[in-house]
């Protein structure tokens, strides 16, 4: 019996500890691996949300840059304060279902977002349209 409850409490907490991605990450630029930006995840709802809460200083960026490329509601908003993803919710695994949109070029794509099973300070986004995706690595600001 007391295997049983330790089993069942172990599962209960992994599970919950995988929802546990709400705070802030360091987005890494994929090319020159650099940061980019700070991200806020937050739940409202069931669902899950990220905005940018702080851009990196870049070369060629002006200081209150803005979206230009975005296609909806987001276009012309500042970057920082910028809804990035939208809609998540929770499959039990892994946050999906949601969008994601690269400001840089205005492409929303579909997203999943999971924390990496080995450390809880890597979180893995990956962004895809169809069978084509591309997944970045962000790391928990601490």
């Amino acid at each position: 019996m007391k295997k049983i409850l330790a089993i069942l409490v172990m599962f209960i907490s992994l599970s919950g500890f995988s929802q546990y991605c709400s705070g802030e990450w360091i987005t890494i630029d994929d090319k020159t691996g650099k940061k980019k930006s700070i991200v806020k995840l937050y739940k409202k709802d069931k669902r899950l949300y990220g905005k940018i809460i702080y851009l990196y200083p870049r070369k060629g960026r002006e200081p209150n840059a803005v979206c230009k490329k975005c296609p909806d509601d987001r276009k012309n908003k500042p970057l920082v304060g910028l809804q990035i993803i939208r809609n998540c919710k929770w499959n039990g695994e892994e946050w999906e279902d949601g969008t994601i949109i690269d400001p840089e070029n205005g492409k929303i794509y579909d997203v999943k977002i999971w924390l990496d099973e080995d450390n809880p300070d890597i979180l893995h986004v990956r962004g895809y349209v169809g069978p084509f995706f591309r997944t970045q690595t962000w790391k928990r600001k601490k």
